[in-house]
C-alpha cells in the first residue's frame, strides 16, 4: 500500500504529484543556489524542426559544449515525448535532459490516469509549466529552451511549438522553427529552402542543410562528423507515430549534402522569385 498521504494526488499532472511530495527530485533542485553558473555545465545545441503534409521533422546536431570546450561529440538532444510527439533540447544540457524524462513521464501518467493521449496544445501546456518552474535557474544561468513538436491527431498534421525561459508557448505558423546558439543561421537557411510542398524527405534534406548552415558559422554547432560518422539525429513523426531515422540513413543524406558543398560551399541558390 502506498504510503499516507501519496494515494490522492487530486491531480493527473505527474510533476504537481512531485512538486508536491517530493520537491528535491524536480529538475535542477540540487542546482539551485545563488551566483552565475553559465560555465560549469555543458550546453546544448542546433535544433530545426519543419513540417510537411503528413508530419513534422525535428533534427538536432550532436555537440555539446563549455565555454570554448567540446564537452561532447555526440550528444542527443531529439527524443520521443510520446508516441506522437518529440522535443528537442538547447541550453543547459543535464537540466533539459531531466526536464525530458519528467515531460515523457508526464505524459504517460496523464495517458495511464485519464485513459486518453493528451491533446497536441495540452502536451505544450505541460511542456511550459515545466520550464517555468526552472525560471530561477534560467536566471542564474542555466536556461533550458526546447523546441516541441508533433502530430496533431484531431487536425491531422504536424505542428511546432517553441518557448521562451519564462514559460511563454508559441505556435510556430510559418511550417519551420529552430532554436539554440545556431538557430539564427538554421532559420536563415530553412527560410531560403522551406515549402509547404515538400515531401518527408525533402524536409529531412532541408533540416541537415539548416544544421550544416548553423555549424558553418557557431562554433557550438556540430557539423557531419565524417571520420567518427557522427551525424545529426534526426525524428519523424506522422499518423504512425514517432521514429528515428537509422544512422546509416542520415549519413547517406549528410554524405549528399556534404558531396553538393564541395561544389558550392554555401549550400544551393534559392530561386530570387
Amino acid at each position: 500500500m502506498l504510503p499516507e498521504g501519496t494515494r490522492l494526488t487530486g491531480s493527473s499532472s505527474f510533476a504537481d504529484y512531485l512538486a508536491s511530495n517530493a520537491p528535491e527530485l524536480m529538475p535542477g533542485a540540487a542546482a539551485r543556489s545563488h551566483g552565475a553558473h553559465t560555465e560549469l555545465a555543458p550546453h546544448a545545441t542546433t535544433i530545426v524542426a519543419a513540417t510537411f503534409d503528413g508530419g513534422v521533422v525535428m533534427a538536432g546536431d550532436r555537440r555539446a559544449t563549455m565555454g570554448n570546450v567540446i564537452a561532447q561529440r555526440d550528444i542527443e538532444k531529439v527524443f520521443p515525448a510520446d508516441e506522437y510527439s518529440c522535443i528537442g533540447i538547447a541550453g543547459s544540457a543535464g537540466l533539459a535532459i531531466e526536464m525530458v524524462r519528467l515531460f515523457q513521464v508526464e505524459l504517460e501518467h496523464y495517458e495511464k490516469i485519464e485513459g486518453t493521449v493528451l491533446s497536441a496544445d495540452g502536451k505544450a501546456n505541460r511542456l511550459a509549466a515545466l520550464i517555468r518552474g526552472n525560471l530561477g535557474l534560467a536566471m542564474q544561468g542555466l536556461a533550458v529552451v526546447p523546441l516541441f513538436a508533433g502530430y496533431d491527431l484531431e487536425a491531422r498534421r504536424g505542428r511546432i511549438f517553441s518557448y521562451d525561459v519564462t514559460g511563454g508557448r508559441y505556435e510556430e505558423h510559418s511550417g519551420f522553427h529552430s532554436v539554440g546558439s545556431g538557430s539564427v543561421f538554421a532559420r536563415g537557411s530553412l527560410k531560403k529552402l522551406y515549402s509547404r510542398e515538400l515531401t518527408e524527405g525533402d524536409c529531412v534534406t532541408a533540416a541537415i542543410q539548416a544544421l550544416y548552415d548553423a555549424a558553418d558559422d557557431d562554433s557550438a554547432t556540430g557539423g557531419p562528423d565524417l571520420t567518427r560518422r557522427i551525424f545529426p539525429v534526426v525524428s519523424v513523426v506522422t499518423a504512425d507515430g514517432y521514429r528515428r531515422l537509422a544512422d546509416d540513413e542520415v549519413g547517406a543524406i549528410a554524405d549528399d549534402v556534404i558531396g553538393g558543398r564541395l561544389e558550392r560551399p554555401d549550400g544551393p541558390a534559392a530561386p530570387l522569385s
